[in-house]
């Protein structure tokens, strides 16, 4: 029984961490990427706090995954 809400919170966990990865922006998206990155820097672009934040709560949830595999994985 415990082991199924550890893997119930497994599963949500790496749903978060595919949700967090998607929210983030790419760092250079080719040619229209750097086309449309100038327009950005001239006419004010996206905050970066966001994407810093973003940043960290993807570490703080691809532990938390880590931790939780590993668990799975001794807790045979």
């Amino acid at each position: 029984m415990l082991k199924g809400v550890v893997t119930a919170i497994h599963v949500l966990i790496a749903l978060s961490l595919i949700a967090t990865i998607l929210l983030q922006s790419g760092k250079s998206a080719g040619l229209s990427g750097s086309i449309a990155g100038g327009a950005e820097t001239l006419f004010g672009g996206k905050a970066k706090g966001l994407d810093e934040k973003l940043g960290r709560l993807t570490a703080f949830i691809a532990i938390a995954f880590a931790i939780t595999s590993m668990v799975l994985v001794v807790w045979k």
